[in-house]
């Protein structure tokens, strides 16, 4: 982070810059930026659970984040603080979203360290050049009791699956509009998960690496 960046930083945390005439290493620690993605889910589908994306981006600096960036109009978010944000941190979106806008969606953070680790766990790389067959489901929590066996009945001959501990890898070459797994990724894995497909995700790692 450059001098003006944090002279920058330093003007919206409403600390006076004329207490700091010169910047050190210690500012600089200490304004540290932490970079976090949100994933959205249920928003803007099929007309209903309407959110602008420049509406929700007001909404996110309400909450002191910073440099809110979108993709799409799905509830894809990259951001940055300076705090070490809690689990709880989700339910404090979505409570906010709700309040002004009627609705309440799942909100998933994920820190910027391990969204791009899942990125590099691909264990289907062949399928990149086809980035919509490709999805991962980022998880709520640790899916501790799986029903592996469910899922290898779902999925179709084609298809391919790999769960980590925070995210499944769903390979579906035939579509994943087409798939029964897809649709029931929850209920065997019995924890909540939101997908994105492999377009979106490399789109989300090209923001977290521009901030």
């Amino acid at each position: 982070m450059n001098s003006s960046r944090v002279a920058s930083a330093l003007n919206q945390l409403e600390v006076p810059t004329r207490e700091f005439p010169s910047i050190t290493q210690s500012h600089i620690t200490l304004l540290t930026m932490h970079t976090w993605v949100a994933l959205l889910r249920g928003i803007n589908v099929g007309g209903k659970h309407i959110l602008p994306m420049k509406e929700l981006v007001r909404d996110l600096g309400s909450l002191k984040l910073r440099n809110v960036k979108t993709y799409i109009q799905s509830g894809n978010v990259v951001f940055q603080s300076t705090r070490t944000l809690s689990a709880t941190f989700a339910d404090q979106i979505a409570a906010l979203i709700e309040k002004r806008h009627g609705f309440k969606p799942r909100v998933l953070i994920i820190g910027a360290d391990d969204f791009l680790s899942a990125l590099d766990a691909n264990p289907f790389p062949e399928a990149e050049s086809e980035p919509k067959t490709l999805n991962l489901f980022f998880l709520s929590s640790i899916a501790l009791e799986p029903d592996i066996e469910s899922l290898n009945t779902a999925k179709s001959p084609t298809e391919s699956f790999k769960l980590t501990d925070h995210v499944l890898f769903l390979h579906t070459p035939s579509g994943f509009g087409k798939s029964k797994l897809a649709e029931k990724v929850e209920r065997f894995l019995g924890v909540a998960a939101t997908a994105r497909n492999w377009r979106t995700v490399q789109k989300l790692a090209e923001m977290i690496k521009a901030m």
